[in-house]
């Protein structure tokens, strides 16, 4: 049975990757941001000519860095490899040799492995895959980029704190018998004069030692904090309302910020025919919510005439994809008043209205206004950094599965995963996590969708961090579109 009928976990047998050179000094200072708001994981499905993938990749925190990869394979796939390599440029021709990964001795249909991102950028985890079926290759576009600090292990800080000491000690006593000893004959006693040289040379040694060690210190504190003015900050993005007209502006983090691309106008991608998706999401309670696509009117500028939406704040999250195919969700802030005159809903946009979190977790199905139903079909128990396959099903207002399904912005349907804090936030699609307009450079011309979706659709994803979660769920049919709303509590 293909692997995507099913509801599986990966394995969480995977290895975190090694460090980089620079994670044996540095103290954590940063949360993940990129790609989606603190869900720095990638999961994704790809087919590789016949062989179906499930696809889990760890980016590292630090680069350069390794990130590891999990996959899970049809029964027809025996071998994977693994390559990273630039998503775009001229780098993006040439990739390094494959390194073969490792088979699960427990389990066959899954595959482990890792591979070096080298720079800061879109890069791209290709997979080559041999089986029954013959020789294929898919890619997975992944955003890399430096987001942390990562302190010393405080047994290895100790165990360089005692071999220094040591090393200082062994040069002072070896310039201290060279001064004391060396001219002497053979069994000739030194005089107090050479014991006193002797001394003298050993201090001398000792502080040579020191001297030493401070320079490097000095050296390395700047080389850190050299690299600490690169680490990833995620755009900014800056609201204002005036009257029911929202305007977004979206801002380099820093003026000089060249880490992931250069703000240029024309830079972004269209993902789904939209430069810039967003969800507004009224906090804390997350009983409104909005999935809506301001039009971009100049340079950085994006503009949006608001539908009605009851009153309170709301956290705006922006997903945009660069030209280079790097992907960021900047967020914002915004107070709806109270009698706000509204647009109507635009037709690619949608709305929920589901009960606040305090009223208790939302159950495995959703009676939606029109009388259809959404259905979570595998509602179970779930682990925090685990990849699952979220089934959900549309039903008409007799309980059938809905007919007349119809593609929602050239996807089967859009999932966002929102933890109750709004810290973590991710927009997903059936095939998974990743942003469709770099999986498109990664895959051309592989994304073309040929034939309406089926009722039931599922969505790639991994909770990165136990708590409360709520999940919106876009499907469409006819000219409606429906959002399903479920909580999901992770351990």
């Amino acid at each position: 049975m293909s692997l995507w009928l099913l509801w599986k976990p990966t394995s969480p047998k995977a290895r975190c990757g090694a460090p980089a050179w620079l994670a044996l000094l540095f103290a954590v200072v940063a949360t993940p941001a990129f790609a989606h708001v603190g869900s720095k994981d990638v999961y994704q499905r790809v087919s590789a000519g016949p062989y179906e993938l499930f696809v889990t990749i760890r980016p590292p925190t630090v680069i350069p860095g390794v990130a590891t990869v999990d996959v899970e394979a049809n029964g027809e796939a025996n071998a994977i490899s693994v390559a990273a390599l630039p998503l775009t440029g001229e780098a993006a021709r040439f990739a390094p040799a494959f390194a073969a990964m490792q088979r699960d001795t427990t389990d066959a249909h899954h595959f482990t492995g890792a591979a070096w991102l080298m720079s800061s950028g879109s890069w791209q985890v290709k997979l080559a895959v041999s089986g029954a079926q013959g020789e294929a290759t898919a890619s997975v576009p992944v955003p890399a980029t430096p987001i942390s600090l990562l302190p010393m292990q405080r047994g290895l800080g100790l165990l360089l704190a005692l071999l220094a000491v040591l090393l200082a000690v062994g040069l002072g006593a070896i310039l201290a018998a060279a001064v004391r000893e060396a001219r002497l004959p053979a069994a000739v006693e030194p005089s107090a004069t050479h014991r006193h040289a002797g001394r003298i040379a050993f201090a001398l040694g000792v502080t040579l030692a020191i001297a030493l060690f401070v320079s490097g210190k000095l050296w390395w504190r700047a080389s850190a904090t050299q690299y600490a003015q690169g680490l990833y900050e995620p755009d900014r993005l800056l609201a204002t309302l005036d009257g029911n007209t929202l305007t977004l502006r979206i801002a380099a983090a820093r003026e000089n910020d060249a880490v992931h691309r250069a703000m240029t106008d024309n830079d972004l991608l269209l993902d789904h025919g939209k430069p810039i998706h967003v969800y507004a999401i009224r906090m804390p309670q997350m009983d409104a919510a909005f999935h809506l696509h301001p039009t971009l009117v100049s340079g950085w500028t994006f503009r949006e005439q608001l539908p009605a939406m009851p009153p309170g704040t709301y956290k705006l999250f922006a997903d945009i994809v660069h030209r280079n195919g790097f992907p960021e969700t900047p967020t914002a802030t915004i107070t709806i008043p109270a009698g706000l005159v509204a647009a109507p809903l635009a037709a690619d946009d949608a709305a929920a209205t589901p009960p606040p979190l305090a009223a208790g977790t939302l159950g495995a199905s959703d009676k939606l206004p029109d009388g259809y139903t959404m259905r979570w079909e595998n509602a179970a128990p779930l682990k925090a950094n685990t990849g699952y396959l979220f089934r959900f099903t549309l039903l008409d207002p007799a309980g059938h599965p809905a007919g007349d399904m119809q593609p929602y912005l050239g996807m089967a349907g859009h999932a966002a995963f929102v933890k109750a804090d709004g810290a973590t936030f991710a927009h997903t699609h059936p095939d998974g996590s990743a942003a469709m307009p770099a999986l498109m450079l990664a895959n051309p011309g592989s994304m073309a969708m040929s034939e309406p979706p089926a009722p039931t659709v599922s969505f790639p994803y991994g909770f990165p961090a136990p708590g409360r979660y709520r999940i919106f769920v876009q499907l469409k049919h006819g000219s409606t579109v429906e959002t399903g709303v479920f909580d999901a509590d992770v351990r």
